[in-house]
C-alpha cells in the first residue's frame, strides 16, 4: 500500500487536471483503508522526495485533527513515535514545518505529560550544541505550545529559562525568531509566579529583537507582537521597563531605512502602551523624548515623485485607515489627547505644533494641522476654552493655502474641530461657511481626491449649525441638486447625497421646500440594480434615512410605506453588508415616524437582521499552507451506517482547525453591520411596542451573545440596544397594563440590570463602558422605580456607580494604579466619571429618600471633591450640577425632604463658592443647586433664606451672563414657592420680574410662572401692581417653540385669569405692546 500511496501523491502534484482527478478518487478508496495511518507514516518517512513526505504529513495532520477518536490506540502510540523519529531525520525546513504542525495537532489530544518522548526530543533539540539542531527543536517547540500553551504550564519556569538562554544567541536569527513567537505564546496564561523571570528577560529581549531586524524585517515584525502580548496580557510585567522598550520602538518607528510595516508595528506598540499607562509614561519623563522622535515622521516630506497616502487621488479624505508611519505618527498624538491631562500634553507638543504651523515647508505645516485635528477629540474642552479663536484663525488661513497638500491638511482640520468643538466652533459661522462655499464653486476644476476632502469637513460643519444654516441653504441646496442632476461623475453624486443629509440634521423642517427634487434623485439612485451605482445607493438609503428622522412626520410620512418596501427588496436581491447597514438604518428611521409602516414586515424586518448577527460572513481565516487535500478526507469515506457519538460529531463539524490559521481578519463592513444591526433592533423595538412583542425574546438571546463580541463598537451597540428592550417593554406594560407585562418587564431587567453592572466593570475599553453607563441611566429614566423593585439592583448600580467615582473599574486601570496627580487627568477619564455621576440623580427621583440615604451619604464626597478651586471649569460644573439635580430629584420622592435637611449645612457653603467662581457655568449651576436646595428641604432651611437672598442679591446686580439671570430668577421662585412667607416680596418680586422674560432658559419658565400664578393666588396686590412687565414677558413665551405646551397651558389660564378678574389692568398691559404680541395674547385666551 505504500508504493500505490506514494505514486497517487505523486500524481496529485502532475499539472494535468484529468491525473489530479483520477488520482483524487483512488486517494478516496485508499482512505478507507484501516491501514492507512501506518502506510502514511511510512511514506513520510521513507519517500525520496521532499514534496510527497510533505504531502504526506499534510495529509495526517488532518486525519489526526478530524478523526483522532476513530485512530486505534495502537496506531496512535506508533504515529507519537513515527512522527517524531521524521522530524529527527528530516533535512527538508517545509517538511520540518508541516511535520511541526503535525505535532502540534496532535498535542491537542495528547498532552506533553502523556508523550514523555516529545518533551526529551524538545529538551535535547532546544539544548543542543548544534545551531541548526537548535533552531529546528525551537521551531517544534513555537508550533506545539501554540498549539495548546495551557498544557506545557508546569513547564513554564524551564522555558522561561531556555528563552532567556536562547536570546543571548545573537548569530542564530531563526532561533530568536521562533524562541520570541513561543514567549508570546505563553504570555497570556503565566501565572504571578513567572512574573519575576518574564520581567528580567525583557532587556535581553529587546536586545534580540534589534539583532533580528538586522537579520529578517519580516520576521521581526511578527516577534515585535510579542510587546503587544505583553502589554495586554500582563502589562505589570513591562512597566520597569517601559523606558527601555518606547525608546527601542521610537528607534524602530523613525528609522527611514527600514521597511514601513515594521515602523508601524513599533509605533503602534507606543500607541498601546500609552493607552494603557499614561501615567507612567508621563512619570518617566518619556512624553518629550517621544513627541521628539516623531515630530520629524511626521512632517517628513514623501519621496520626489510621490505623495503621501492621504493625498492622493482615490483617498477618502476623512483621514482614517492609512498604515504609514506618518499615519501612526499622528495616532500616538491622538492617543496621549484622550489618555493624558491636556495641560500637560500641550505645555511639550504645542512648541513644536507651534514651529510646524509657522514653517514656510508645506509638509511642516501640514503635520501642525494634522497635530491639531487629532488633539480635537480627546482635548475638546481645553481648546474650546483655551484656544479655539487661535487655532481657528490658522486653520482659517491654511483653507486659502497655495498648496492643496497644507488646504487638505486644513480640511481635515476643520473637519475634526466641526465635529469635536461643538458648539463653540458653530459660532464663527460667518467666517467659515464662505470660505466653505467657494470650495464649492470650484468644485468643477478640483481633482476628486480633494473634493472628498472639502464634503468631508464641509459636512461635518454643518451638520451642527441647527436654525443658523438657513441663509446658506439656498446656495448648497442649489450646488447639490445640480451635482445629482448634472455631474457625469459618481462620486460627487455621492458626496453630494451624503451632504443633503448632514444638512438635513441642521435645517430639518426648513429643508422641506428642496424634499421633492431630493427625493426624486434618491429614488432613481435606489431602483437602479448596476454594481457601480451599489456605493451611490448605500449613500442614498442613509440619507433617506436621515430625512425620515429631521424633516417632519407630515411630509415623510405619505412615503413611509415605500420606503419599507423598498429596503426589504434591496435585501432580497443585492448580499452587500453596507447596503444591508443603510436598510437597517432606514427601517429603524420609518419606525419612528410611522411604525404602523413597519408593524406588517417585522417578521422579514427582524430575520434579516438577526441573521446578520449570527453570521461568520466577513470572518477570513488566513491558513499557514495550502488545503489541497482536504476534500480527500471528507466526512462520507467511513461513516456510513454508523452512529457517531457526540465527541464525533463536535471533531467533525470545525470545518478550519484554529492551529492552521495564521490569523483572523474581519470585514468592517460586516462589523458595521453588527453595530447597526443591533442599534436598529432596539430603536424598533421602542417604536413598534406590542407589535415587536413576538420578536423580542429572540432578538434579546442574539443581541445578548454580542456583549462579548470581540469589536467594541459591537458590544457597545449590543448594550444599547438591551436597554431599548427593557424600555420597550417598560413601555408596553404602561399601556396595556396586565400583570403578565410587568412580570415580562421585572425578568427583562433582573438579567440585563446585572449584565450591566459586571459589563462596567470588567470592561477594557472606556468607550464601551461610558455607552454602558449611558445606556444604564437612560433605562433608569425611562423604567424609574420598576428598576429597582428588585432590592439588589439598587446596592448594584449605586455600587458600581461609586467605582466608577473611585477609578476602580478596568477600563480606569491606570488611574487607580497611581494616586499622584489627582487633579489632572484626560478628559474623557474626566467623561467617564461625569456619566457615572448623571446615574445619580436618576437612581434619586425612583426610590424613597430613606432608601437611597445611605448610598448618597456614600457617594456625596466623591462628587463634593471635584468642586474644588483646584479642579478643571468641567470637573466644577459637573459636580454643583449633579448635586443640584440630586436635590430636584429629592423634591418629588417619598421622604426627600428630609434628607434635603440633613445635607444642606454640607451643601450650602459649597453654592455659595460656587455662585463665586469666574466661570459662569459654574455660577449657574450652583444658582440652580441653591434654588433646589431650598424647594427641597423646604421650612429646614429657613433660618438660612436671609444669607441666601443676600447672596443672590449681590450676585443678581453684577451677573452679565443671561443664563445665569435666567437661572437666579427661577431660583427665587423655588424659595417663594417653598416658603412664601420668609421672603420680602415687595422687594424681590419687581426685581425678579424686571428681568423677565427669561433669554436663555427656557425650561425655568415653568418654574417662574407657576410661582407668579401661585404669588397671584395669595398676594394679588402685588401682582396687579406688576402687571404690565408680567404681560409683556408672558407675551414672549407664548407661541414660543422652545417652551413645552404644557407652561403655555398654564401661562394662558393665567392671563385668561386677568382678563377676566381683572380686566382695565390688564387691558391696559395688552394695548402698551406691539401688534404682534397682541395678537399671541388674544390667541392664548380665546383658545381655553
Amino acid at each position: 500500500m505504500t508504493e500505490e500511496l506514494e505514486q497517487i501523491l505523486s500524481q496529485l502534484s502532475q499539472p494535468d487536471n484529468s491525473i489530479i482527478q483520477q488520482a483524487t478518487a483512488k486517494l478516496k478508496q485508499v482512505f478507507q483503508d484501516p491501514a492507512i495511518i501506518p502506510a502514511l507514516c511510512a511514506v513520510m518517512r521513507g519517500s525520496l522526495n521532499p514534496q510527497i513526505r510533505q504531502s504526506a504529513a499534510v495529509m495526517l495532520r488532518m486525519r489526526v485533527k478530524k478523526h483522532w477518536r476513530k485512530i486505534s490506540p495502537s496506531d496512535r502510540e506508533s504515529l507519537k513515535t513515527e512522527v517524531l523519529q521524521a522530524f529527527m531525520q528530516e533535512t527538508e525546513h517545509t517538511v520540518q514545518h508541516s511535520l511541526s504542525q503535525l505535532c502540534a495537532v496532535m498535542v491537542k489530544h495528547e498532552t506533553p505529560d502523556r508523550w514523555p518522548a516529545l518533551l526529551q526530543l524538545l529538551n535535547q533539540s532546544t539544548k543542543s550544541s548544534n545551531p541548526h539542531d537548535r533552531q529546528v527543536g525551537l521551531l517544534l517547540l513555537n508550533k506545539v505550545i501554540q498549539s495548546n500553551p495551557e498544557p506545557f504550564k508546569p513547564h513554564y519556569n524551564q522555558l522561561l529559562q531556555l528563552f532567556s538562554s536562547v536570546l543571548q544567541d545573537h548569530n542564530n536569527p531563526t532561533a530568536l525568531y521562533y524562541s520570541i513567537l513561543s514567549l508570546t505564546a505563553i504570555t497570556a496564561s503565566t501565572g504571578s509566579e513567572e512574573l519575576n523571570q518574564m520581567r528580567s528577560i525583557i532587556p535581553s529581549l529587546i536586545v534580540a529583537l534589534k539583532h533580528l531586524i538586522k537579520a529578517n524585517e519580516d520576521q521581526a515584525c511578527e516577534a515585535m507582537e510579542v510587546l503587544n502580548e505583553l502589554m495586554e496580557s500582563e502589562v505589570s510585567i513591562i512597566v520597569p521597563h517601559v523606558a527601555d522598550i518606547v525608546l527601542f520602538c521610537l528607534e524602530v518607528g523613525c528609522d527611514a531605512t527600514l521597511s514601513d510595516s515594521l515602523r508601524v508595528k513599533a509605533l503602534s506598540c507606543i500607541s498601546f502602551l500609552i493607552k494603557l499607562k499614561s501615567k507612567t509614561v508621563l512619570k518617566q519623563k518619556l512624553l518629550n523624548p517621544i513627541l521628539q522622535g516623531i515630530f520629524p515622521v511626521l512632517v517628513a516630506a514623501p519621496p520626489p515623485g510621490q505623495q503621501d497616502l492621504e493625498d492622493e487621488e482615490d483617498d477618502d479624505g476623512d483621514g482614517t485607515e492609512n498604515d504609514s508611519p506618518k499615519h501612526c505618527a499622528a495616532q500616538i498624538i491622538d492617543t496621549m489627547a484622550l489618555h493624558m491631562p491636556p495641560e500637560k500634553l500641550f505645555q511639550q507638543l504645542m512648541p513644536l505644533a507651534k514651529a510646524c504651523l509657522t514653517s514656510e515647508n508645506p509638509y511642516q505645516k501640514k503635520g501642525g494641522l494634522m497635530c491639531l485635528a487629532v488633539l480635537a477629540e480627546g482635548c475638546a474642552d481645553h481648546i474650546r476654552t483655551k484656544m479655539l479663536p487661535s487655532v481657528l484663525q490658522t486653520v482659517c488661513q491654511s483653507l486659502s493655502d497655495s498648496n492643496q497638500v497644507v488646504r487638505s491638511a486644513a480640511l481635515f482640520a476643520l473637519g475634526q474641530f466641526s465635529e469635536h468643538l461643538q458648539p463653540e466652533v458653530s459660532k464663527y459661522c460667518t467666517d467659515l461657511m464662505p470660505l466653505l462655499l467657494g470650495y464649492l464653486s470650484s468644485l468643477n476644476q478640483a481633482k476628486i481626491g480633494h473634493i472628498t476632502k472639502v464634503f468631508y469637513a464641509l459636512e461635518n460643519f454643518m451638520e451642527n449649525l441647527g436654525a443658523d444654516i438657513e441663509p446658506y441653504l439656498p446656495t448648497l441646496m442649489e450646488t447639490m441638486l445640480l451635482s445629482l442632476n448634472n455631474s457625469e461623475n459618481l462620486k460627487i453624486k455621492e458626496l453630494a447625497v451624503s451632504a443633503i443629509g448632514a444638512i438635513a440634521n441642521a435645517a430639518k423642517e426648513l429643508l422641506e421646500p428642496y424634499f421633492p427634487p431630493v427625493i426624486e434623485s434618491l429614488k432613481g439612485f435606489l431602483t437602479t440594480t448596476t454594481e457601480e451605482m451599489r456605493s451611490l445607493q448605500t449613500q442614498s438609503l442613509d440619507t433617506l434615512s436621515v430625512l425620515a428622522r429631521t424633516i417632519g412626520k407630515d411630509v415623510f410620512s405619505p412615503l413611509a410605506a415605500e420606503c419599507v418596501q423598498l429596503g426589504l427588496n434591496l435585501t432580497n436581491t443585492i448580499d452587500d453588508p453596507d447596503l444591508r447597514r443603510c436598510t437597517y438604518s432606514l427601517f429603524s428611521a420609518v419606525s419612528i415616524v410611522s411604525p404602523d409602516c413597519v408593524t406588517p414586515h417585522l417578521t422579514d424586518i427582524t430575520t434579516v437582521m438577526l441573521l446578520a448577527l449570527k453570521s461568520n460572513e466577513g470572518i477570513t481565516a488566513h491558513l499557514e499552507e495550502d488545503k489541497t487535500f482536504v476534500l480527500v478526507d471528507d466526512d462520507d469515506d467511513d461513516d456510513s451506517g454508523e452512529q457517531k457519538d457526540e465527541d464525533d460529531i463536535l471533531e467533525d463539524e470545525t470545518e478550519i482547525d484554529i492551529h492552521d490559521v495564521a490569523g483572523f481578519s474581519v470585514e468592517n463592513a460586516y462589523i458595521d453591520e453588527k453595530e447597526d444591526a443591533c442599534e436598529a433592533l432596539g430603536e424598533i423595538a421602542f417604536s413598534t411596542g406590542v407589535a415587536f412583542q413576538p420578536f423580542l425574546e429572540s432578538s434579546f438571546q442574539q443581541v445578548n451573545e454580542m456583549k462579548d463580541f470581540p469589536h467594541d463598537d459591537v458590544r457597545k451597540a449590543a448594550f444599547g440596544a438591551m436597554g431599548q428592550f427593557c424600555r420597550a417593554q417598560h413601555r408596553v406594560w404602561k399601556e396595556n397594563p396586565s400583570e403578565a407585562n410587568h412580570q415580562a418587564l421585572l425578568k427583562l431587567l433582573d438579567v440585563v440590570l446585572p449584565c450591566f453592572v459586571e459589563a462596567v466593570r470588567k470592561e477594557h475599553e472606556r468607550l464601551v463602558v461610558m455607552g454602558i453607563l449611558e445606556t444604564m441611566n437612560n433605562v433608569i429614566k425611562s423604567c424609574k422605580e420598576q428598576v429597582f423593585k428588585n432590592p439588589s439592583h439598587l446596592k448594584g448600580v449605586c455600587y458600581v456607580i461609586r467605582d466608577v467615582l473611585k477609578k476602580k473599574t478596568v477600563c480606569q486601570g491606570d488611574s487607580c494604579d497611581e494616586a499622584d496627580d489627582e487633579d489632572q487627568q484626560a478628559e474623557y477619564d474626566s467623561m467617564l466619571l461625569e456619566i457615572a455621576g448623571e446615574g445619580i440623580p436618576l437612581v434619586t427621583s425612583s426610590v424613597p429618600g430613606d432608601s437611597f440615604a445611605p448610598f448618597l451619604n456614600d457617594l456625596l464626597p466623591l462628587i463634593m471633591s471635584k468642586t474644588k478651586s483646584s479642579c478643571t471649569v468641567a470637573e466644577r460644573s459637573f459636580s454643583v450640577g449633579t448635586i443640584g439635580e440630586i436635590l430636584h430629584a429629592l423634591v418629588g420622592v417619598p421622604g426627600g425632604r428630609g434628607v434635603a435637611g440633613r445635607l444642606s449645612n454640607r451643601l450650602l457653603p459649597v453654592f455659595v463658592a460656587g455662585m463665586r467662581d469666574s466661570d459662569p457655568e459654574v455660577r449657574n449651576n450652583s444658582v440652580f443647586g441653591m434654588g433646589c436646595l431650598a424647594e427641597a428641604a423646604g421650612p429646614i432651611v429657613v433660618s438660612d433664606y436671609p444669607m441666601m437672598l443676600s447672596v443672590f442679591s449681590n450676585l443678581l446686580t453684577k451677573e452679565t451672563d443671561l443664563l445665569v439671570i435666567d437661572n437666579l430668577c427661577a431660583a427665587l421662585c423655588r424659595m417663594i414657592m417653598s416658603n412664601v412667607g420668609a421672603v420680602p416680596l415687595e422687594q424681590v418680586v419687581p426685581a425678579l420680574v424686571a428681568r423677565l422674560p427669561l433669554k436663555k432658559d427656557m425650561e425655568e419658565n415653568k418654574t417662574v410662572f407657576s410661582c407668579l400664578a401661585m404669588l397671584y393666588t395669595n398676594s394679588p396686590d402685588l401682582i396687579v401692581k406688576l402687571m404690565k412687565p408680567i404681560v409683556a414677558a408672558s407675551s414672549h413665551v407664548l407661541g414660543n417653540k422652545d417652551v413645552d405646551q404644557e407652561t403655555q397651558n398654564s401661562l394662558s389660564m393665567l392671563m385668561t385669569q386677568f382678563a377676566q378678574q381683572q380686566p382695565a389692568h390688564f387691558q391696559a398691559a395688552v394695548t402698551s405692546l406691539p401688534a404682534e404680541q397682541q395678537a399671541k395674547l388674544s390667541i392664548a385666551i380665546s383658545t381655553l
